[in-house]
């Protein structure tokens, strides 16, 4: 009689899941019905976390362009390989004597350690008063005035600007600068602009910051009745020459964007050489980037950044592409010596290729997810995710609703960190990866991929927050 009772309640609850899962198909369905979707490449994964079992499934081995949700992969990887305490450093020290007077018969000597946190805006704590700081060690080390040259040694990383499948309307802003063994400032200039109070009308720039010698602006922005930044910046990164083309809007007294700078090591440079002279430390030679035998070097300071962990936080929770390329290449280092993008993918693939994941699930052109030419599969998503939900400072790094890239989620609907996920977007692609707690305790990872869709992204985001809803209620 027992038995029998026992077979009947699992019997009722299979029943119910089994119309959890058509409910949820049925949901999918009929979003695909709608026209902006119809004609769109979707892939859907959604496993249970603790046994791998498929709750749903919809081209989960496509290959589909991932956008930002590279950056789970790119973090994952640097995590497990490099560490979550991994440190990267910047070493200040010189060559030749220091004679009686403080005179350095010699060189100052900076080697980039490619720091992508030095300088940044979202590490003030740490970086605000860097060049101060070493002005201090300088003058600490008994130098007073340098008789030959400051020479910076960016040999940590190969020479490439930006990946070579970046397109030319990103390379130019904020969000497309590349990997640098000097990065500064986020890689980032501003330029503030002045536009007139009749729309159409030409604009005019009044500032940038920081100072970028050399720099020549050619200013096409004109004023917009629209409150939004539509203004594009374009530009080679071999070059210093930037038209800038849209919109800003109308009646402002001072608008800024963000532009990307492509040789931070200059900007840190002449930054770094100020500071020293705002302190009587003069230089009488030049700054020169070349490399030098480190065994010649006698280091007076070396500038640590926060932990990966850290950065790691920031780069998921804020979708940062230049953190994400400064893993990838840093993945290269600790196994080359140099950092180098190809070098960088190739370990990656390698690395979860040893953990029997499908090498053929995924193309990987860069570690941010900017380049078109990606393509990952919604398996080779969960099956990581899966594998990665042991590492507490990976899945702390991911945003939960109404933070992060995950701010359009309401929070009071996934509660508790119920919702922890990475989302991807560009034109026509918007992607979610990420863990889902469902409100019967399961827990979930999922993968969803929307490709060359013809609606607003803020429609579909929408559509997406009720189909994890869905799951989180049915499940």
């Amino acid at each position: 009689m027992i038995a029998r009772f026992f077979f009947i309640l699992f019997l009722g609850s299979f029943s119910l899941f089994l119309q959890a899962q058509e409910n949820f198909e049925n949901s999918i369905n009929e979003l695909l019905k709608k026209p902006e979707y119809k004609n769109a490449t979707v892939g859907i994964l959604v496993s249970d976390l603790e046994s791998g079992e498929k709750l749903y499934s919809r081209n989960a081995q496509k290959l589909l362009i991932p956008a930002s949700t590279m950056k789970l992969i790119t973090s994952a990887t640097a995590i497990e390989i490099l560490g979550d305490d991994y440190r990267f450093q910047t070493k200040l020290g010189f060559t030749g004597k220091i004679n009686r007077n403080k005179v350095l018969k010699g060189n100052l000597v900076l080697t980039g350690g490619a720091d992508p946190a030095l300088g940044s805006e979202y590490f003030q704590d740490h970086y605000y008063h860097f060049l101060q700081k070493w002005v201090q060690k300088v003058k600490e080390a008994g130098i007073d005035k340098i008789d030959g040259d400051l020479v910076l040694d960016a040999s940590v990383y190969d020479t490439e600007k930006v990946p070579a499948t970046w397109i030319w309307e990103d390379i130019g802003n904020y969000y497309g600068a590349g990997a640098n063994a000097f990065t500064v400032y986020d890689d980032m200039f501003r330029i503030s602009f002045r536009s007139p109070k009749k729309v159409g009308e030409p604009t005019e720039i009044i500032s940038t910051w920081p100072k970028i010698e050399g720099i020549k602006i050619k200013n096409e922005v004109r004023s917009a009745g629209d409150n939004r930044d539509n203004a594009y910046v374009f530009g080679s990164p071999l070059d210093k020459i930037r038209v800038i083309r849209g919109t800003i809007p109308a009646n402002r007294r001072a608008f800024t964007i963000k532009a990307a700078i492509h040789d931070p090591g200059q900007v840190l440079a002449a930054d770094f050489q100020q500071a020293l002279i705002d302190k009587g430390v003069f230089l009488s030679g030049n700054v020169i980037f070349k490399n030098v035998d480190k065994s010649e070097v006698q280091n007076i300071f070396i500038q640590e950044s926060p932990t990966l962990a850290e950065i790691t936080k920031v780069l998921n929770y804020e979708s940062v592409n230049l953190f994400a390329e400064h893993f990838l290449k840093q993945i290269a280092v600790e196994n080359t010596g140099i950092g180098n993008r190809e070098d960088g993918i190739e370990m990656v693939k390698e690395y979860w290729q040893d953990r029997g994941l499908a090498a053929d699930a995924i193309f990987m052109e860069d570690g941010s997810g900017l380049s078109h030419f990606n393509a990952v599969s919604p398996a080779f998503f969960v099956e990581m995710l899966s594998k990665m939900v042991y590492n507490k400072a990976f899945v702390a790094s991911l945003p939960e609703a109404g933070e992060g890239t995950l701010y359009s989620f309401a929070q009071a609907k996934f509660p508790g960190r119920t919702l922890q996920a990475k989302s991807g977007s560009m034109t026509r692609v918007r992607c979610y990866s990420g863990y889902l707690k469902a409100d019967s305790g399961q827990e979930l990872v999922f993968s969803i991929m929307f490709n060359h869709f013809s609606g607003s992204h803020s429609a579909l985001v929408k559509e997406i927050e009720h189909l994890l809803l869905e799951l989180q209620e049915t499940n």
